[in-house]
């Protein structure tokens, strides 16, 4: 549920959150076995070897919270953007900060190499939260393109699904194919999305397997740029036109708290403590659990 509570906000990350819940190993190794083996076992086995096969458990409750997570939460949490954006940034803000201590904390041995994979997951996380839009020509390529790049931006923590279509300007067009159930494009964006995730699923398996500390570490790095998109001081640069036909933020620029008129500082350090203590509460009571 927390996964698909933080899909919804552009600039939070689910695989931020699984990586948090010690979940994400096991998420990217049961996305990388769905496959045509899934079938020959399917052919061969039946429907439980399969199903065994794919950890089909364990993705089930995850697309199932998720999922029951966007139904019951989206309308609060775009409400709180739009009435208490400084306490809810501030709240993700700590969040995502305690993750990169937690997860940084789980790469052993320290060095020049591993410290050049956290420098440059920072460099590429900042950079993506900082890009000026583009416009891309709503065609089946394009919306094929756009659901693979978007996918894999959405296991990858730090690092937003949804902000990328936002940064590729296809957001709208996704949301107006799915408003009005055009099953063409939703076909070629699905399409994309699936290709995109069984392929990027594989590579990062391998590296988590292969380079586990160099991988983590950067990993890190994406959280931590992604901080630059959490800040809760924002100064507004441009408008985009929701759904609903109203103009909302769409890019925005750090500013100093003072540099904003109602910077409500106390507020923001609460938030920010509550979010940042959630983590290691949260570590503490799963490894009472275990």
């Amino acid at each position: 549920m927390a996964m698909g509570a933080a899909d919804i906000v552009p600039g939070v990350s689910g695989g931020t959150i699984a990586l948090l819940t010690g979940i994400y190993e096991r998420l990217i190794g049961a996305i990388k076995s769905v496959g045509l083996d899934t079938l020959v076992t399917l052919k061969d086995k039946g429907i439980k070897a399969a199903w065994q096969e794919i950890d089909g458990n364990f993705l089930l409750s995850i697309l199932a919270g998720a999922a029951t997570s966007i139904i019951l939460l989206s309308k609060i949490l775009h409400y709180l953007i739009e009435t208490q954006p400084i306490m809810l940034w501030s709240f993700f803000f700590g969040l995502v900060l305690a993750s990169v201590v937690y997860v940084m904390r789980q790469v052993t041995k320290w060095n020049a190499l591993r410290l050049s994979w956290l420098a440059l997951g920072t460099v590429v996380a900042a950079l993506i939260s900082l890009s000026p839009a583009a416009v891309l020509e709503p065609t089946p390529l394009s919306l094929f393109f756009a659901g693979s790049i978007a996918i894999c931006a959405m296991i990858l923590p730090g690092i937003s699904g949804s902000f990328i279509l936002l940064l590729m300007g296809m957001y709208s067009v996704v949301l107006g194919a799915v408003k009005s159930f055009d099953v063409v494009s939703l076909g070629f964006f699905a399409g994309g999305c699936l290709v995109g995730i069984m392929l990027f699923s594989r590579v990062l398996s391998w590296l988590l397997q292969h380079y586990h500390h160099a991988t983590m570490a950067l990993l890190s790095g994406f959280m931590l740029g992604a901080l630059v998109k959490l800040w809760p001081w924002k100064q507004v640069i441009s408008y985009r036109e929701n759904s609903a036909g109203q103009q909302v933020p769409f890019i925005e620029s750090p500013i100093w708290p003072w540099a904003q008129q109602e910077p409500q500082i106390g507020l923001a350090v609460g938030a920010l403590i509550v979010g940042f203590s959630m983590v290691f509460v949260m570590d503490f009571l799963l490894k009472n659990k275990k």
